[in-house]
């Protein structure tokens, strides 16, 4: 049997707002912006030259929802962004004002830096020591 993971929902407040984060500021590509009716969309997007999960972009539909905003995973970093050159993507997302909440550090896996997202959600940018 084979199996993977394919996508991941990520609940945003505005489509438009996150698709221009992750193209414009994390470099993202849209793979698709489907309409769905009723103001819905399925809207994913992938690291360039991705060929693992990609990311639906879910618009909040509920107080719940909207109060998950930015804490989906409770504070602690939820995705990690594989690149294979760190100082490359780190300076790319710092002059198109990506937040990184720390300085890059290098560890025994690799060298990391944590970001957040538009809405506060923690990311890591991390080159995997080969």
């Amino acid at each position: 049997m084979t199996q993977s993971i394919a996508t991941i929902a990520l609940v945003v407040k505005d489509y438009d707002e996150a698709i221009a984060f992750y193209r414009d500021a994390v470099g993202f590509a849209l793979v698709g912006d489907t309409p769905l009716g009723g103001g819905k969309r399925w809207v994913v997007m992938a690291p360039p030259g991705s060929g693992g999960a990609q990311l639906l972009l879910a618009r909040a539909d509920s107080p719940a929802q909207e109060a998950a905003l930015g804490n989906q995973a409770g504070g602690r970093v939820m995705f990690f962004l594989e690149t294979d050159d760190f100082g490359r993507d780190h300076a790319r997302m710092l002059a198109n004002g990506v937040q990184f909440l720390e300085a890059p550090r290098h560890e025994p896996y690799g060298t990391v830096a944590v970001f957040a997202d538009l809405y506060g959600n923690k990311w890591d940018l991390i080159e995997p020591q080969r």
